[in-house]
């Protein structure tokens, strides 16, 4: 079903409830994987897409479709990612960024949810050392692969700042992997 099916169905009483299950069902998987890059954990990432769907139900009536409808859910997604990741740091007593990149990284090592080879769980090692923001903008360009345009009106960020962010990252990303 197309997202201006979905939409025109949302509004409707009767068929609301299937729009959005068609909705989810379309998007659920994308969502949760773009949180999963995140938040690494399975279990933080089911909850978090839990919790975008919840957002999405009460307001998807107030949807006004000025960007298209993904962009929109992935705006939803990043943000909770971004809250949820921030309120971990601030219940950290510690050094915060170290100790949330650790123990992300020791779930990648534990996890059995986490399927990869030795490089892959290198690079998500060190895209654990990347400020949020721009593990964020480089998940959704390397591996989601929106082009800038599509990450700026998720972001509400300059494509010019996201190119730059995008850059920095992957420098980061290479000096790490070539330290370890």
């Amino acid at each position: 079903m197309e997202d201006k099916q979905i939409l025109e169905q949302f509004r409707i009483a009767e068929t609301r409830t299937a729009a959005f299950n068609a909705l989810v069902k379309k998007y659920q998987q994308k969502i949760y994987w773009h949180i999963r890059k995140m938040v690494i954990d399975h279990d933080d990432a089911d909850d978090l897409t839990q919790e975008v769907f919840i957002k999405v139900w009460h307001n998807l009536s107030e949807f006004r479709a000025e960007s298209q409808l993904y962009t929109w859910l992935y705006r939803i997604a990043s943000n909770e990612c971004l809250n949820f990741l921030s309120k971990k740091k601030r219940a950290s007593l510690t050094s915060i960024d170290d100790v949330v990149a650790n123990e992300l990284s020791q779930k990648l090592d534990e996890g059995v949810l986490i399927s990869g080879d030795e490089i892959q769980i290198k690079l998500q090692k060190a895209l654990l050392r990347l400020p949020d923001k721009q593990r964020l903008v480089f998940n959704m360009k390397y591996y989601d692969e929106l082009t800038y345009q599509e990450i700026s009106e998720i972001t509400g960020t300059s494509e010019g700042a996201l190119k730059a962010s995008y850059h920095l990252a992957v420098k980061k990303i290479e000096e790490y992997l070539m330290s370890n």
